[in-house]
């Protein structure tokens, strides 16, 4: 390339501001105002303004470390119906019995589990978890069934407080 031959470039170069007199910005606030947040530094992306202050960060519940601002969620463990083949025909698909043949882990007990339909499936099995439409196709398909796990529900004590049509035949 030729340095004769250039194209000629009709764009300036960007001011660099705060940079003294030379910068061609002026030098002494350099187009920041006087004083303030703003003319002394960057504000922060939590700054809410004046009146506000940080109340945002104060209605939050108090968390110290590293993963203070993530979600505490527990994601559920998902299943292929490819991996449940190894299961012999006619076996309860539980999470118990999906540990014992270490196709998942321990800490599927507390997240859950969820059988998905990538795959296919030859065995016939008895699956009570949580499906998938894919999978629930597939198992019925290979002759299983599927039925939801129930979910255990809590017993609620009654309150034996006077109900209004009570009270009314009282007077």
């Amino acid at each position: 390339m030729n340095l004769s031959n250039r194209p000629k470039t009709t764009e300036g170069s960007k001011k660099r501001l705060g940079r003294g007199y030379g910068s061609g910005k002026g030098g002494h606030t350099v187009g920041r105002g006087t004083k303030g947040r703003k003319a002394r530094g960057k504000v922060p992306l939590q700054f809410e303004g004046v009146a506000a202050g940080s109340s945002f960060y104060k209605r939050l519940p108090l968390l110290r470390g590293k993963g203070k601002l993530k979600p505490d969620t527990k994601k559920i463990v998902g299943v292929n119906v490819k991996y449940l083949n190894i299961l012999k025909k006619d076996t309860q698909v539980t999470i118990e019995t999906l540990i014992k043949h270490h196709i998942v882990g321990e800490k599927a007990k507390e997240t859950g589990v969820k059988i998905l339909g990538d795959g296919e499936l030859s065995v016939a099995l008895a699956v009570t978890l949580p499906t998938s439409k894919g999978a629930r196709e597939k198992i019925e398909k290979a002759g299983g069934t599927v039925g939801e796990q129930k979910e255990k529900q809590v017993a609620r004590k009654e309150t034996k407080s006077p109900s209004i049509k009570s009270t009314q035949k009282l007077k």
